[in-house]
C-alpha cells in the first residue's frame, strides 16, 4: 500500500516546511498568471506556491474589486492585473510562460483555446470543458502544438491511487473488471431548489465591479443573478457539470485511463428525482456501458448522486470512514453523508473498495485482502504533486499525468451523462463516429448552443 502522506498533493507538501524547489534543488521558476482568483482559484494559487517554483507575474479575475480577490492581489502587489483574460492574454503574453485555470466550468474551453494559441502552457481545473465538442477541440489544440504543455486539475492523478492502480493492474491484482459502482451521495447546492421552475432567475443588480459580459464568455446572454455566482453556476445546464462532472474526475478518473475505457456505447438514465429543464435533478443513477476492448472484457459503470440514492453496498464492504485527505464538497455543509464519496470496482475475481482523489483502494472483504497480502506488489511513491508535476513539465523534467489528451476523453464522458441527465433518457452513442444513433437532440447537445456574437473565433483550430 502507498502511505498516506501520498493521499493529498497539498498534504505532502505541507508535511515538510521547505518548498519542493529547495528540497529537490530546483533554481528555475515558471512564470504564470492566475485566471480565476477567487475561492477555489485561492486554493490552488496557494498549492502552486507551495512548491517554490512560480514567478506571479499576472492576475485576471471579473470580479477585481470583491473580498475574495483583493486577498490574493494583495499578497501579490507587483503582479500586473487584468479583468478580461483575452486583454491579459494580448497586451500582457510577454509576462509569463503558463497560465492556470479556475473559472467555472463554462469559460474553461476559450480560455484554454486562447491560451495555447498563444503559446501558453496551461492547467485548468476540472471538468476539462462543458461540451462533448469543446472537449473535442481542446484535444486537438492541445496535440497541434506538442510544445506545450497541459494539465487537468483532478490532482488524484498524481497521488497514491494513480500509482497503486497502475501497479496493481501491472501486477494482475486488478484484471477483468467488470463493473464499477461510483457515488457521491453528499448535500448539493441546488437540493433545496424548487423542481417546478418554468424560467430562469429574474435579473438582479449586477455587483458594481463584476464584468459580467466576460463572465458569460461564448455562453448565450443571461441577466446576472446571484444563483449563477461565485459556485451557484455548478447547478445550472447552461454553466456546470453538476455532481458528474464535478466529482467524477475524482472518482473515476484511474478507472477510465488504466482500463482504457475511451467512450461509451450506452448512457442510460436509470433513475431521476426532481428532473426539470435548467438544473441538475436531486438524485440520478446513470448507467454507462464501455465495450471490450482487446482481451479485457466490457465494463459497466453507474454512477449514484443524491442524498436518498444510495449505491447497493457488496457483502464485507465493512465501514465507510471519512477519508481525511479527501476535500470538502465546498458547499458550506459538514459531510454527513450516509456513505462517503467513492466506488466498488468489481472484478471475476476480486471486489474493491475505494475512495476518492488519491485515496488507495482496499480488497474487500478483509478476509480476502488478507489472503491476497503477500501477492501484492510494492507501489511507488509519487515523485510529484499534481502541481509539481506541472511545473515540471513545463520545465522539461516530467510528464503531465492529467494531460487533455487524456483527460479530455473522460470529460467527454461525463458530457454524454449530462446529456442523458438533460434529456432523461436512454442514449445509444458510436464512439467511433462520435454521434449518438437514437436521438437528434441528443447529437444537437454534443456541441451545445451556437456561441454568442463575438465568441465564435475561439472555435476554430
Amino acid at each position: 500500500m502507498a502511505t498516506a502522506g501520498l493521499a493529498l498533493g497539498g498534504s505532502n507538501t505541507l508535511l515538510n516546511a521547505q518548498t519542493y524547489a529547495q528540497r529537490h534543488q530546483v533554481k528555475d521558476k515558471v512564470k504564470i498568471a492566475y485566471i480565476g482568483i477567487g475561492n477555489r482559484g485561492e486554493q490552488i494559487i496557494g498549492e502552486f506556491e507551495r512548491t517554490g517554483m512560480v514567478e506571479v507575474t499576472a492576475l485576471c479575475d471579473v470580479d477585481m474589486g470583491a473580498a475574495h480577490t483583493q486577498k490574493v492581489m494583495a499578497k501579490y502587489p507587483n503582479a500586473k492585473r487584468f479583468r478580461d483574460f483575452r486583454k491579459m492574454l494580448d497586451e500582457g503574453a510577454h509576462l509569463f510562460d503558463a497560465v492556470a485555470i479556475a473559472t467555472p466550468d463554462h469559460s474553461h474551453f476559450p480560455i484554454s483555446m486562447l491560451a495555447l494559441a498563444q503559446g501558453k502552457h496551461v492547467f485548468v481545473e476540472k471538468p476539462l470543458a462543458r461540451t462533448f465538442y469543446e472537449a473535442e477541440l481542446l484535444m486537438e489544440a492541445a496535440r497541434k502544438r506538442p510544445n506545450l504543455v497541459t494539465q487537468v486539475g483532478n490532482q488524484g492523478h498524481s497521488e497514491a491511487n494513480y500509482f497503486q492502480f497502475k501497479a496493481w493492474m501491472d501486477a494482475g491484482i486488478i484484471k477483468d473488471v467488470t463493473a464499477v459502482t461510483a457515488h457521491l451521495n453528499n448535500p448539493r447546492r441546488w437540493h433545496k431548489w424548487d423542481t417546478n421552475i418554468h424560467k430562469l432567475p429574474e435579473g438582479q443588480q449586477l455587483p458594481k465591479d463584476l464584468d459580467w459580459d466576460t463572465w458569460l464568455c461564448a455562453q448565450p446572454f443571461h441577466e446576472y443573478n446571484k444563483d449563477y455566482h461565485l459556485g451557484q453556476w455548478r447547478c445550472w445546464y447552461d454553466f456546470g457539470m453538476g455532481a458528474l462532472g464535478d466529482w467524477g474526475a475524482h472518482i473515476i478518473d484511474t478507472v477510465h485511463e488504466f482500463l482504457d475505457l475511451g467512450l461509451p456505447y450506452e448512457i442510460n438514465m436509470l433513475y431521476a428525482n426532481g428532473h426539470n429543464d435548467y438544473f441538475f435533478p436531486y438524485s440520478s443513477t446513470i448507467l454507462f456501458r464501455f465495450p471490450q476492448r482487446g482481451n479485457m472484457p466490457p465494463v459497466d459503470i453507474t454512477w449514484y448522486d443524491g442524498l436518498d440514492n444510495l449505491p447497493p453496498i457488496p457483502a464485507g464492504y465493512g465501514v465507510s470512514g471519512l477519508d481525511p485527505n479527501i476535500p470538502a464538497t465546498n458547499q458550506g455543509e459538514t459531510p454527513k453523508a450516509k456513505l462517503n464519496p467513492g466506488k466498488i470496482i468489481y472484478s471475476k475475481e476480486l471486489t474493491f473498495k475505494g475512495a476518492s482523489h488519491g485515496s488507495t483502494l482496499t480488497i474487500i472483504p478483509e478476509e480476502k485482502a488478507r489472503e491476497m497480502q503477500s501477492k501484492l506488489p510494492e507501489v511507488p511513491k509519487s515523485p510529484s504533486n499534481h502541481y509539481e508535476n506541472f511545473l515540471l513539465a513545463c520545465m522539461g523534467r516530467e510528464k503531465t499525468r492529467s494531460p487533455f489528451e487524456i483527460n479530455g476523453v473522460l470529460s467527454q464522458v461525463f458530457c454524454l451523462g449530462v446529456i442523458a441527465q438533460r434529456l432523461n433518457t436512454q442514449l445509444f452513442f458510436d464512439p467511433r463516429n462520435k454521434v449518438f444513433t437514437n436521438n437528434e437532440f441528443a447529437n444537437a447537445l454534443l456541441a451545445g448552443t451556437p456561441p454568442r456574437k463575438g465568441w465564435e473565433q475561439f472555435y476554430k483550430l
